[in-house]
C-alpha cells in the first residue's frame, strides 16, 4: 500500500509545479528547477555541505533522483568530492582521470528545518523568475499608458496591480493633493522598466510631461493618426501646463482639434489631471514666433534673440508684465521649458531705460577714448557704432558721410582710435608675457590680445593647454541646478566666440600637438583613394574590353 501513496505524492509534486507556473505566468520548467535546487540544498544539509550533490525530478513520474558527484583524480585531496582512478574503475571500468562519477544516494525524508529551507529556495527562485518575466514583458512598453488597480499605499508610494505585474508610482510622481485608496482604478505613464534586487521593476508616473501627451493621443484621433504632432510639453504638475502642437494637414487647425467641440477633448485630459490648466499653443519653426505664442495669454511688443546663448529678451507693455511672468513666475518658466530658450521679460519702460543707459555708456566711451565732445560722441552712437574697433577699422567713407563730419574729421577720429587701441594692446601684450602665455598661442590667427590675457588668467597658457580644453570651457554652458537653469561662463564667452569657432581652435591645437590627425588631410586622402579606385576600375573595364576584342 506504500507504493501507490508514494506515487501519488510524486505526481502531486508535478501538479504543484504546474499550478505555480500557471498562477505566476512563468515556465513550468523554471518551477521544477527551483524544486530541484531546494531538494539539493536539503540533501547537502543532510549528507554534508562539502559534498557535490545533484537532485533531478523525473518530468513524467515526479520521482526524485539524488546523486553525489565525485571527480576522478590521481591523488585524493578531498574525500567528499574526489575519488581515485582505481576506485572509480571498480564502479565503472571505462572511467578515466578527469571524469565525474555519479554515486546514487538513497531517498530522504525532509525534516522541519530542511523543509523550511527548501521552501525559502523555491519562493526566491519563483519570485526571481516572475520578476524576470515581468521585465521581459514590459521592457518594450516604456512610453505607454498603463491601467491598473491600487493594491496598497506605502509611505505615499502607490503600488499598482497591472494584472500580470506589479508597478509603483513614487510619491513624487503623484499629482499634488491626489490621494488613492485600495481598489481605486488608476492610469499612469510607464517611464522606466529596470531590474531591481527587491521591489517592483515597473515605474509609473502621473507627473511626467509625456503622460499628458499620451492622454491627448487617446482623446484626439488626429494625434493618434499622426496628422497632428505634439512637438513639446511643459508641466507644473497639478497646476498648469503648456503643449505645443503642429498640423501636417493645412486644412486642420491643430489647436482647435485638441480643444474639441466645446472643449470636450481638452476637458477629458484636464479631469484626468485633477484640474490642471492646459494652454495649447501652435508650434512654429521660427523661435521668436514660437516664444511669443508660448507666452500667451500675455501680449508681446518686441523680442531680441541671442541664438548663440539660446537666450531671448521679451519686451511687453507695462500692464502685461504680471500676466507674462505669471503667478510665482509660472508662465515664463513653463514657456522657457517648452521652447528650450532662456527668457528675460522686460517692460517697455525698462527697455527704454536700458537703451538710454547703453547710449550714455557708449557716448562716455567715445568721449574718453577719442577725446571728443559729447555731440560728436552721440553722433557716432546714433549711427550704430558700439566700440572703438568699429571706428578704427571701418571704411573712411562711412565716417565722412555722417552729418557734420568731413574727410579730415573722419581721418582724425580713426587715427585717435587706432592709437588708443595700440596703447591698450601694448599693455595687454605686457600682461600676456607676465602671465606666461606662449608665443605659439599668441600667433594663432583670430585670437585677440584680450583673449590671450583671459586665457592666461584661467591657466590656458600653451597650445597643449588649449588642446586639452572642451568647447564648453571656452564658450560656457547652461546646467540645471535644483530645477533652475544656471549659466557657467566660458573663458572666451565675453568675446562672443561661437561653439563652432571654439571647436575649430581646439581641433587646430590638437592637430598641432599631434594628438589627432588633420581631418582635412584625412578627407583629401580618402578622396584620392576613391579616385584611384575609380581609375583602377576604369582600367579594368578597358582591359576586359580589349580581351573581348
Amino acid at each position: 500500500m506504500a507504493t501507490p501513496a508514494v506515487s501519488a505524492n510524486r505526481l502531486e509534486l508535478l501538479q504543484i509545479a504546474d499550478a505555480v507556473a500557471r498562477e505566476k505566468s512563468i515556465d513550468k520548467q523554471i518551477v521544477v528547477a527551483a524544486l530541484e535546487d531546494a531538494i539539493q540544498k536539503a540533501a547537502r544539509s543532510r549528507y554534508g555541505v562539502e559534498n557535490d550533490i545533484s537532485a533531478k525530478i523525473d518530468p513524467q513520474t515526479g520521482e526524485i533522483h539524488l546523486a553525489r558527484h565525485l571527480h576522478v583524480v590521481e591523488v585524493v585531496e578531498n574525500e567528499a568530492t574526489d575519488i581515485t582512478l582505481e576506485e572509480a574503475q571498480g564502479r565503472n571500468a571505462s572511467a578515466q582521470i578527469g571524469d565525474i562519477i555519479a554515486e546514487p544516494l538513497p531517498p530522504m525524508d525532509f525534516g522541519r528545518i530542511a523543509a523550511q529551507s527548501a521552501k525559502q529556495v523555491i519562493v526566491q527562485k519563483v519570485r526571481d523568475a516572475e520578476r524576470e518575466r515581468q521585465h521581459e514583458e514590459y521592457k518594450d512598453r516604456v512610453g505607454e499608458i498603463a491601467h491598473g488597480i491600487v493594491k496598497r499605499v506605502e509611505y505615499g508610494n502607490v503600488i499598482v496591480d497591472l494584472s500580470r505585474a506589479e508597478a509603483i508610482i513614487r510619491r513624487d510622481e503623484v499629482l499634488p493633493r491626489e490621494s488613492f485608496r485600495n481598489g481605486d482604478r488608476v492610469r499612469a505613464y510607464i517611464y522606466d522598466v529596470r531590474r531591481e534586487v527587491r521591489g517592483p521593476q515597473i515605474f509609473l508616473s502621473r507627473t511626467h510631461p509625456q503622460f499628458m501627451a499620451r492622454l491627448f493621443a487617446q482623446e484626439v484621433p488626429e494625434i493618434y493618426d499622426g496628422i497632428i504632432e505634439i512637438r513639446a510639453v511643459a508641466r507644473d504638475p497639478g497646476s498648469r501646463a503648456k503643449i505645443a502642437v503642429i498640423s501636417n494637414d493645412s486644412s486642420i487647425d491643430p489647436v482647435g482639434a485638441c480643444v474639441g467641440m466645446r472643449g470636450s477633448r481638452v476637458q477629458a485630459v484636464v479631469q484626468e489631471l485633477q484640474g490642471e490648466r492646459i494652454d495649447i499653443i501652435p508650434w512654429s519653426m521660427d523661435p521668436a514666433t514660437f516664444i511669443v505664442n508660448a507666452l500667451a495669454p500675455a501680449e508681446v511688443a518686441k523680442v531680441v534673440l541671442d541664438e548663440d546663448a539660446q537666450r531671448i529678451e521679451v519686451v511687453v507693455p507695462d500692464e502685461q508684465l504680471s500676466l507674462a511672468i505669471g503667478r510665482r513666475g509660472q508662465n515664463v518658466r513653463l514657456a522657457s521649458q517648452l521652447t528650450g530658450w532662456q527668457i528675460d521679460i522686460l517692460t517697455e519702460d525698462q527697455e527704454s531705460e536700458r537703451r538710454q543707459e547703453e547710449f550714455r555708456q557708449r557716448t562716455e566711451l567715445f568721449m574718453e577714448t577719442l577725446d571728443v565732445d559729447e555731440v560728436v560722441a552721440q553722433l557716432l552712437v546714433s549711427e550704430g557704432f558700439t566700440d572703438l574697433e568699429e571706428v578704427a577699422y571701418v571704411e573712411l567713407d562711412e565716417l565722412s558721410t555722417i552729418e557734420g563730419f568731413d574727410e579730415e574729421t573722419a581721418q582724425e577720429l580713426q587715427t585717435r582710435a587706432r592709437e588708443h587701441i595700440e596703447a591698450i594692446n601694448a599693455k595687454l601684450e605686457a600682461r600676456r608675457v607676465e602671465l606666461g602665455v606662449s608665443d605659439d598661442l599668441a600667433a594663432i590667427e583670430g585670437i585677440s590680445p584680450q583673449m590671450l590675457v583671459a586665457m592666461g588668467e584661467e591657466g590656458v597658457k600653451s597650445v597643449e593647454d588649449l588642446a586639452g580644453c572642451a568647447t564648453d570651457d571656452l564658450c560656457g554652458y547652461w546646467e540645471t541646478v535644483d530645477g533652475e537653469r544656471k549659466r557657467e561662463p566660458g573663458i572666451l564667452e565675453e568675446f562672443g566666440i561661437t561653439p563652432e569657432e571654439a571647436n575649430d581652435l581646439i581641433m587646430w591645437a590638437r592637430v598641432t600637438e599631434g594628438w589627432i590627425e588633420d581631418p582635412a588631410e584625412l578627407e583629401e586622402d580618402e578622396a584620392e583613394d576613391e579616385d584611384e579606385d575609380s581609375e583602377d576600375g576604369q582600367d579594368g573595364k578597358e582591359s576586359e574590353g580589349e580581351s573581348d576584342v
